[in-house]
């Protein structure tokens, strides 16, 4: 597993994947973006060469294919080296009194 800010990344085998799922467009400096900071505009995200798949209820990235590896990158935060394979994409959540925000805002 890997763990940068309020991403956590979990290796999962291909089979896993749920099929049918749209793929997110790449942001104007060409990258994948796990996750926008709402209030910095930093990103967690994949340079490179790889696939991410949206979530089928919501905009966001639930699964990430890295055919040959890569790296997760951040303003705020060291680079993480990926290794090549499926991976699911989780965001921290937090807790305000009567609700669960499923976002920590960055």
């Amino acid at each position: 597993m890997f763990r940068q800010g309020d991403i956590l990344i979990m290796p999962v085998a291909e089979e896993s994947v749920p099929k049918q799922r749209p793929a997110a467009p790449r942001d104007g400096r060409d990258r994948l973006v796990l996750a926008l900071g709402e209030a910095t505009g930093h990103a967690h995200a994949i340079p490179g060469p790889g696939t991410l798949l949206l979530d089928r209820d919501s905009a966001f990235p639930e699964f990430l294919h890295l055919p040959e590896g890569g790296r997760l990158v951040h303003e705020e935060h060291a680079t993480i080296p990926l290794p090549k394979g499926w991976f699911r994409i989780v965001r921290q959540a937090e807790y305000v009194p009567g609700e669960y925000r499923r976002f920590v805002a960055d």
